[in-house]
């Protein structure tokens, strides 16, 4: 054996150091992050946290305790900028540089940046990380107005959690609905009457010229010549994969740092986890670049069992979940490709309702909002391949249940 040394410090790392000795590593485990706080839980940063709900004690994946039983040396608050795969050694900001057995690269990824006129301006945020929230945080409270420039689920998240604060929230959508990349367009069009409802203007189609201010920001200027004051602006418009010490490393890359189904990298030492990694899914057969808690922290434990030289592969169904307002989506397996919907219950009026995707009558996935069943049920006909009667999943009345039978 020798050291494994993890560069990033989020779900998967915070995984990362529990499977290690569990998976029987007895060596040196090196965890090396940029911010200066352990591994915290990313979801609740646009909910509870950013409302102040919850102090960042409070979204500790794991605490201090767990990496002193787990003998993890820190080095938090250090950014790696080189890696030499030959001399397998990692290179600190500090100047410090460090030798390892195997490398794991769970660098998962930044938000993505705007540039239009005035983007640079005080009071225009990415919510990523405590300190973004910690800055949007000074600049929000009852009466004061946000703009959130994307309508995917960052921003409709985070609407929804400055809405709840009393402030007013307009959310500018380039494309023509909210969510559009990633469902179908009876549930743009269900999220779109649910924040309607909670106060939240939801504009669609909005090309964005410029943001306005003098160092401050006081609002946003579309092309159709609407100006749309704020107070903060928030800008959630997807994330860009952390692949930079993976190329200087010599790694291939195709969309992330391409991982085979063992986590392993064309780098024989050096493997990779998390948002950053472009794997083969076994369910779906194809290579997939997902943006979720789950893969994080199941390509850990299959990393972490490859280090420790117990070769297991990845085979997990990819699943997803948003909270707003009061709704919990849960989302089962990736609905691209999909060419029919089938809805259970009442999505018009309700807030209650399962949408099952299919493709040539064969499950893809569920969106399940406010329905733990449905989505308990989808998971397992996704893992057993079942392709049910879609009269069956539309039908309210039917025991979901008997198709597992």
């Amino acid at each position: 054996m020798g050291s494994c040394v993890i560069v990033g410090a989020s779900h998967a790392a915070a995984q990362l150091v529990v499977s290690l000795r569990q998976q029987g590593w007895e060596d040196e485990i090196i965890l090396i992050g940029d911010e200066p706080h352990l591994p915290y839980h990313r979801p609740p940063l646009s909910k509870t946290f950013l409302s102040g709900d919850k102090a960042l004690e409070d979204i500790l994946i794991r605490p201090a305790s767990a990496y002193e039983k787990a003998n993890v040396t820190l080095r938090l608050g250090q950014r790696v900028v080189a890696v030499n795969s030959a001399d397998k050694t990692v290179t600190i900001d500090n100047g410090d540089v460090l030798g390892f057995d195997k490398l794991i690269l769970a660098t998962g990824s930044r938000a993505r940046h705007i540039s239009l006129p005035g983007a640079d301006k005080a009071g225009v945020f990415y919510l990523r990380d405590v300190a973004d929230v910690n800055g949007i945080r000074a600049r929000i409270g009852a009466g004061k107005r946000a703009v959130i420039i994307g309508g995917g689920y960052i921003g409709l998240e985070t609407a929804a959690a400055m809405r709840a604060m009393g402030m007013e929230v307009t959310v500018l959508e380039a494309m023509s609905r909210v969510l559009q990349r990633v469902t179908a367009p009876e549930i743009s069009a269900f999220y779109q009457r649910i924040h309607t409802e909670e106060g939240v203007s939801i504009h669609t189609d909005a090309v964005i010229e410029s943001i306005e201010g003098d160092q401050s920001v006081t609002g946003v200027q579309c092309q159709n010549g609407v100006f749309y004051p704020a107070d903060v602006v928030v800008v959630g418009i997807g994330i860009v994969p952390n692949i930079e010490l993976a190329e200087s490393a010599g790694v291939v890359i195709d969309n992330g740092i391409v991982v085979n189904e063992y986590c392993e990298t064309s780098h024989p030492d050096i493997l990779s986890v998390g948002d950053c990694t472009n794997h083969f899914n076994p369910i779906y057969g194809r290579q997939l670049r997902l943006e979720s808690v789950q893969n994080a922290v199941d390509q850990a434990k299959v990393a972490a069992a490859t280090v420790a030289g117990k070769r297991e592969a990845y085979s997990a169904l990819p699943w997803f979940w948003s909270d707003q307002y009061d709704l919990k989506l849960q989302i089962a397996g990736l609905s691209q490709g999909f060419d029919q919907v089938v809805i259970r219950g009442d999505i018009t009026t309700g807030r209650k309702f399962a949408a099952f995707y299919l493709h040539e009558g064969k499950l893809l996935a569920v969106d399940a909002i406010n329905s733990p069943l449905e989505f308990m049920l989808g998971k397992k006909l996704l893992m057993t391949g079942v392709t049910p009667d879609p009269a069956l999943l539309a039908d309210a009345d039917f025991d979901l249940k008997s198709l597992l039978s």
